[in-house]
């Protein structure tokens, strides 16, 4: 009796690591693995311009004649003559002209390039996801910009009809345009702040001064299905960086390591994003969660602890 016990706890035991291995495999399996597509961050501005429009038409014609006259006499018999003469002149001058000029702001809405790799390849390094690149976005046909727009209002008098341009923000538009076709989901970031910052410090005691350059970019960002638009994950992900450049000399002259500055943003941004993403998933969704891969766990040092191999299951006999 004791021994068919252990057999049934052996079974049960071997039937729990198939069902765990096959979860895992299963989510391995690049067939089964959600497709995402990782858009670039969208980006509204407004920004305000100077705008001048006008028409100008001159003429001009001009013609004078000329004449005179007169007379001379040489005392009473010497005789005498005259002349005579004529002169005109005429001149004429159109002008035409329109005028117009001020100030407008209006909403420009593109997309942020240039922080979303990092992203991608830390989701391809931390999940068993596979990537679908999107189309970019689509901003509607080139409007005619104010100055045309004025200028045919004064000619013609009429106003032109405003149209509506696609909206960068609204990803269910873009979805159902079919600009991430064969994507299961879709990783849709926005832009709420953007900040350079470059500032001259004196360090206290010496004549140096340090010049720091940095860069903070804060998104939000939600995983979105698109099918049927739910919401799997929501969250705000920062990154920073920052370059700092130690003068010596007044007068000295330093340009900051952009380059350096951007991948150090990048980077974290992409570190923040992939931590939030997986830790939201599994309280949202166990299907999505199986996709994560486990974190490594590091041992004193640094090195990472050797991943543990599945054993054999022990074969027990039973003894009649």
């Amino acid at each position: 009796m004791q021994r068919r016990t252990t057999l049934h706890t052996a079974l049960a035991v071997i039937a729990a690591t198939t069902m765990a291995w096959g979860g895992t495999a299963l989510a391995q399996q690049p067939g089964a693995a959600p497709k995402i597509a990782v858009t670039d961050l969208a980006y509204a501005q407004r920004v305000s311009e100077y705008f001048m429009a006008g028409t100008y038409q001159r003429s001009s014609q001009m013609s004078a004649q000329g004449s005179q006259g007169g007379g001379y006499s040489h005392g009473m018999y010497g005789g005498g003559g005259s002349y005579s003469g004529q002169q005109s002149m005429q001149a004429s001058e159109q002008a035409s002209g329109t005028y117009v000029a001020g100030r407008y702001s209006y909403i420009e809405q593109r997309e942020l390039g240039g922080y979303t790799n990092d992203i991608k390849g830390a989701i391809l390094q931390g999940t068993y996801f596979r990537l679908i690149q999107g189309k970019g976005f689509d901003a509607g046909k080139p409007q005619p910009s104010k100055a045309e727009q004025v200028l045919n209002q004064v000619q013609g008098g009429k106003m032109a009809t405003p149209q509506v341009q696609p909206q960068v923000n609204d990803v269910i538009s873009r979805i159902k345009k079919g600009e991430f076709n064969g994507a299961d989901y879709v990783l849709f970031g926005v832009v709420s702040s953007i900040d350079f910052t470059d500032a001259l410090s004196p360090l206290q005691g010496t004549t140096s001064a340090t010049r720091q350059y940095g860069l903070q970019l804060l998104a939000d960002f939600s995983l979105i299905n698109t099918k049927t638009y739910e919401i799997k994950a929501a969250f705000s992900a920062q990154g920073e960086g920052n370059d700092t450049k130690i003068l010596s000399i007044r007068g000295d002259i330093a340009p900051p390591n952009r380059a350096k500055v951007i991948r150090e943003t990048s980077l974290s941004l992409a570190q923040d994003v992939y931590q939030q993403m997986a830790m939201q998933l599994g309280y949202t969704d166990a299907h999505l969660a199986r996709g994560v891969r486990p974190a490594p766990v590091y041992q004193q040092g640094g090195q990472p602890m050797p991943v543990p191999q599945p054993q054999q299951p022990e074969q027990v006999l039973i003894l009649k």
